[in-house]
């Protein structure tokens, strides 16, 4: 699925299950709590916090799938074709650190 058809089925699925798109700052709001979710399930996973019973069986792809799900919706209502911001945010990382990361000691 390309990020245009993803932005399509968000938009779809809120006009016709979700009512109405949440004010953007609400969203803003999601998103940084849906962040906080996948940090916690990092965090556990891989740092060295250990898991709590609340934490069990949650699963990183859907916390991952869940913040994305958020910052499609902001796209949408802003007016953002991620498709479009995503390539030309590749192309200018790819210009300003196509030396940067090789020549890096610390990345050696």
């Amino acid at each position: 699925m390309h990020l245009s058809e993803a932005q399509k089925q968000v938009d779809q699925w809120i006009q016709t299950i979700g009512v109405r798109y949440f004010k953007e700052l609400t969203n803003l709001g999601i998103l940084m709590e849906e962040v906080g979710e996948l940090s916690r399930l990092m965090v556990r996973q891989y740092g060295e916090q250990s898991f709590k019973t609340s934490d069990q069986g949650k699963d990183l792809g859907d916390e991952m799938a869940d913040v994305l799900w958020v910052l499609i919706c902001l796209a949408n209502q802003t007016g953002v074709n991620l498709t479009e911001a995503f390539e030309k945010n590749l192309a200018k990382k790819t210009q300003r650190d196509k030396d940067r990361h090789r020549e890096n000691p610390k990345l050696g």
